[in-house]
């Protein structure tokens, strides 16, 4: 069977072969300091070998559920930030027919999402499409208390229950927290909600394979078993005896810090397929969030090709020359189209008739490839095989593992966030929460100069 790949060939003349190997002793301390939880935030490694170990009761409780709710409901909210929501909506959008919120057989609930933003217009337009449809919410926090989903949650849940009854949102509302403690926790116990638990030793932006993930991804319709295999081989790809040559992560995370080195500060995730914006829109924050710290950190943006081509192309080919790509590269599509002939030929097209969209769009990416490279822009392809469960699975192991050892490599913990806290307290003082009054006339006093 074929795997997900690497293609390196196009980093050089910016980065020599030494270079990258200089980093083989290194990745291998850090390969090892994960696996033996040495390393910084050692304590935030559930994920390593979470495809092996996810519990096979969770597994057949969400079975359960998703089989339940997909028959029950017709738009499922999920309710949550960050990794508590880019994980299942980067695998549900892959997955999902381009134009399925149009499609009148649909057999799968529409997945909505909420708590991720403080637009009152967003819920207040959410809010009339829930009215008039069968619904069900997942909530996702450790906490309970994290101010985006929070206040979405409060008043979702009012919502169903003036719809439905108070009494009927039991089976209509799934809690994804604590196992112990936190508000949330304690709201799923008083109204008797279904609950499903994060992993205290999981992240929330490394928790797409938890019940974070799976769950919204199942009652989806999707299969959430081939994902997990997916990562399974990945996880045995990317493991601590597996060499530094052969080991996508290692040789991935160490190109990244090679460049950087060279100052190539920003990279570029790029795709063909439209189908993958959400996922660029998860390993953005995977990247961003876990590296992103002590002023260091390679910047992780994304485009969307050959759209993009239109736009941010000009910048990628003549711009100031501190970026590299990385090509997320699907070899075979779920569809075929061709390109029909024309008796006319006013677009001067007909040396195109007879050839599928997909070779046009293959010769697009190379003959980006060849003029970005030419440009000042290293290059760097992940391939594969196609757009199923199974393989994004695949990816996101392998962005995860890659993630942390790059993180490692820059010295940095790469499973903390302490620069997400700093707005929160100018928010929460400016708010007037109680406990922040001192924060609040400092605050005050700086508005009040600007």
């Amino acid at each position: 069977m074929k795997n997900l790949s690497i293609c390196i060939n196009h980093v050089y003349p910016f980065i020599t072969t030494e270079e990258i190997t200089g980093y083989k002793a290194q990745m291998k301390t850090f390969i090892s300091a994960l696996h033996n939880k040495t390393g910084s935030g050692n304590d935030f490694l559930g994920w390593l070998d979470l495809p092996s170990t996810i519990s096979a009761s969770d597994l057949e409780r969400i079975k359960k559920l998703s089989n339940n709710l997909r028959q029950e409901i017709e738009i499922l909210v999920v309710i949550g930030i960050g990794g508590s929501y880019s994980g299942a909506k980067a695998v549900i959008e892959a997955l999902s027919h381009t134009f399925s919120h149009l499609k009148k057989d649909r057999h799968k609930p529409l997945v909505l999402y909420a708590g991720q933003n403080l637009s009152e217009d967003y819920i207040t337009e959410l809010l009339e499409i829930l009215e008039k449809k069968s619904y069900a919410v997942i909530v996702i926090s450790k906490s309970g208390t994290t101010t985006e989903p929070a206040i979405a949650f409060r008043i979702l849940k009012n919502h169903l229950e003036n719809k439905i009854g108070k009494t009927e949102t039991g089976g209509k509302i799934i809690a994804i927290t604590d196992t112990k403690r936190g508000a949330l926790r304690e709201l799923a116990e008083n109204e008797g909600y279904i609950t499903f638990v994060i992993p205290d030793d999981v992240g929330g932006r490394y928790s797409v394979l938890t019940p974070v993930g799976i769950l919204p991804i199942a009652i989806a319709g999707f299969d959430v078993y081939r994902l997990l295999e997916g990562a399974r081989v990945m996880q045995s790809l990317t493991g601590e005896n597996v060499s530094f040559e052969d080991n996508p992560a290692t040789i991935y995370a160490a190109i990244r810090n090679a460049l950087y080195n060279k100052g190539k500060t920003i990279e570029i995730l790029v795709n063909y397929s439209p189908k993958l914006h959400f996922f660029s829109e998860w390993w953005k924050q995977l990247y961003g969030e876990s590296e992103g710290k002590e002023n260091k950190g390679i910047f992780p943006a994304s485009v969307n090709f050959t759209t993009d081509l239109h736009s941010m192309g000009q910048y990628i080919q003549e711009g100031k020359r501190n970026i590299f790509e990385t090509v997320i590269s699907i070899l075979t599509p779920n569809s075929e189209l061709r390109i029909p002939a024309d008796s006319g030929n006013l677009d001067k097209l007909n040396y195109m008739s007879g050839k599928r969209i997909d070779e046009v769009n293959k010769m697009a990416e190379l003959g980006t490839r060849i003029a970005h490279v030419d440009g000042g822009v290293p290059n760097i392809r992940i391939e594969i095989p196609e757009l199923d469960e199974f393989f994004l699975g695949q990816l996101i192991y392998f962005f995860e593992k890659a993630c942390a050892l790059s993180g490692y490599t820059l010295g940095i913990n790469p499973f903390d966030q302490p620069g997400v806290e700093a707005y929160k307290k100018n928010m929460f003082a400016l708010l007037g929460k109680p406990g922040f009054e001192e924060e609040t006339e400092k605050i005050k006093n700086r508005v009040l100069d600007d």
